[in-house]
């Protein structure tokens, strides 16, 4: 495998750390660093639902996503500053909310939701799919706290990460950097369960449109990264005493 700017193989993962318990009020919080993107993720418990879902009997997994004035190289004002929420933030967050309802078995979850707030505070690529592997752990940690209390047994029904790939120079690379990815002919985002199974797939042909093949490559190099960010969740809940097998139906 030819290597890259930064010294890895087009097949590995920049170096990654998912650090729990860094906030003290959250149910479930969490840093994740992803080489130099690092995002704090909280959980929320909140035992009020969306008007549509109330006596219903199930509950509901939100999030919501916001980029730190500082991320990028040049500050940018705060959504609020700019008015409404732009269009890729909103994407963003509902990329995330959907990745992590897979997550969890909604009737079990009970009347009430799990919000997930990611706030990016150094951006340089995969700022999203590192929010949803973060979130998971997030997730597990509030799911925990349920547990513990006598709620919402058995919620969890799947494990749940996402990586970034793309075709760089003619080359498919997984676990693109903001320089990658900004000069990337295809850029894909996948997120799955555990056991492989796809939850979604986001794939834009950046310029004229490209083969199938090259997509079913990206898919299977993404695909061929989860048994290690699955294994890095399971380590950080490990480390504060958090078994998955337990949150399970």
């Amino acid at each position: 495998m030819s290597t890259r700017l930064d010294g890895r193989s087009t097949d590995a993962l920049r170096p990654l750390k998912i650090e729990t318990r860094v906030q003290k009020n959250p149910e479930g919080s969490v840093m994740i660093s992803s080489g130099v993107t690092r995002i704090l993720v909280a959980a929320s418990i909140d035992e009020s639902l969306p008007p549509w879902l109330r006596g219903k009997g199930s509950g509901w997994v939100t999030a919501e996503y916001a980029m730190h004035p500082r991320a990028n190289p040049h500050r940018q004002d705060r959504d609020g500053r700019r008015g409404k929420v732009d269009g890729r933030t909103t994407e963003i967050q509902r990329l995330i909310g959907r990745a992590l309802r897979a997550a969890v078995d909604m009737k079990k979850l009970g009347e009430r939701q799990i919000v997930i707030d990611c706030d990016v505070l150094d951006a340089d690529g995969g700022t999203r799919t590192a929010a949803i592997t973060g979130g998971f752990v997030a997730l597990a940690m509030a799911l925990d706290h349920l547990r513990r209390t006598g709620l919402a047994a058995g919620a969890l029904r799947a494990q749940v990460a996402a990586i970034s790939a793309g075709m760089v120079d003619g080359k498919a690379m997984l676990d693109l950097a903001y320089v990658e990815d900004s000069k990337a002919d295809v850029d894909l985002n996948v997120v799955a369960t555990g056991d492989g199974a796809l939850v979604e797939v986001q794939g834009t042909a950046e310029g004229p449109p490209v083969p199938r093949a090259h997509f079913d490559t990206l898919i299977d190099l993404s695909l061929g990264a989860m048994p290690a960010l699955m294994s890095a969740q399971k380590s950080a809940l490990a480390s504060i005493g958090i078994d998955l097998d337990l949150l399970r139906g």
